[in-house]
């Protein structure tokens, strides 16, 4: 919905184990808690979309009377935080506890990202190491090349001669 990910707030009232009527109410009496970005509440248009791809029940007969409200991820996080049901209390402390887990795998992947670099230059230095002991076995493999034999006479060396 508005290319954002959304939960409707009679899906999050079930989820939370609340009546709607209750979440709606907690979510005015805490408006600082919950900017656009984490709720917002449907228009006619998008309303009536739902309304005939769920067939929800009509006005007059029971059904909703005001449009319903949309929570992204980030509300349905803060309406964890702000219902006192027993199943949103264990969802906000279930919560806490994957943010501080994500927290200590990413130091613990930086960690290895810093060993991982380290190993990388020492193999960097080792490689040119290597190569040039590679490079003394193979001088030392190939046979020295035989002085060619000069074509002709040779002279005598000038200490020779006298």
């Amino acid at each position: 919905m508005r290319r954002q990910k959304v939960i409707l707030d009679r899906d999050l009232a079930e989820l939370y184990r609340v009546p709607v009527k209750r979440l709606n109410e907690q979510v005015k009496r805490n408006q600082a808690r919950f900017p656009s970005d984490f709720l917002f509440q449907l228009n006619r248009r998008e309303y009536e979309s739902l309304r005939s791809q769920f067939a929800t029940s009509n006005a007059r007969r029971g059904g909703r009377r005001y449009l319903p409200h949309a929570f992204t991820e980030h509300g349905a996080i803060m309406a964890a935080t702000v219902l006192n049901s027993k199943r949103a209390v264990e969802i906000s402390v279930f919560v806490v506890r994957a943010f501080v887990r994500l927290r200590e795998m990413l130091a613990t992947n930086r960690q290895i990202a810093a060993k991982i670099s380290e190993l990388e230059q020492r193999l960097e230095s080792h490689d040119e190491t290597i190569l040039d002991l590679i490079e003394a076995l193979r001088n030392l493999m190939t046979p020295p090349k035989a002085p060619r034999r000069k074509i002709g006479f040779s002279l005598p060396a000038a200490s020779a001669i006298a």
